[in-house]
């Protein structure tokens, strides 16, 4: 069993920054492939970014340029760097990890508020 731990969320201007942390627990981490999620109200939840296990990246089209997933392995922790940040960011943003098999080794955080406005 995995636990994700995300910090980092609140209320930002537009064009802020924030930089959101998604801790896990257990001792292989580094196997895991990492996403963002993000969901707002009323819309269906979708993948802001991920970052296989080896390092590969992945962004939705609308924050390409702007956002950074990034991870420390050292740490069991993965990263969303979140630079130019708009009012359509404003979302609760979720950790996940999936390891093998995917249908057994799926995990989720509690997720954090992420907020952008004036």
């Amino acid at each position: 069993q995995v636990q994700l731990v995300e910090s980092g969320g609140g209320l930002v201007q537009p064009g802020g920054s924030l930089r959101l942390s998604c801790t896990a627990s257990g001792s292989i981490f580094r196997f895991y492939d990492m996403g963002w999620y993000r969901q707002a109200p009323g819309k269906q939840r979708e993948l802001v970014a991920s970052i296989t296990s080896g390092g590969r990246t992945k962004y939705v089209d609308s924050v390409k340029g702007r956002f950074t997933i990034s991870r420390d392995n050292a740490k069991n922790t993965v990263y969303l760097q979140m630079n130019s940040l708009k009012p359509e960011d404003t979302a609760v943003y979720s950790c996940n990890a999936v390891g093998f098999p995917p249908e057994i080794a799926d995990y989720w955080g509690q997720g954090t508020q992420v907020t952008v406005s004036s």
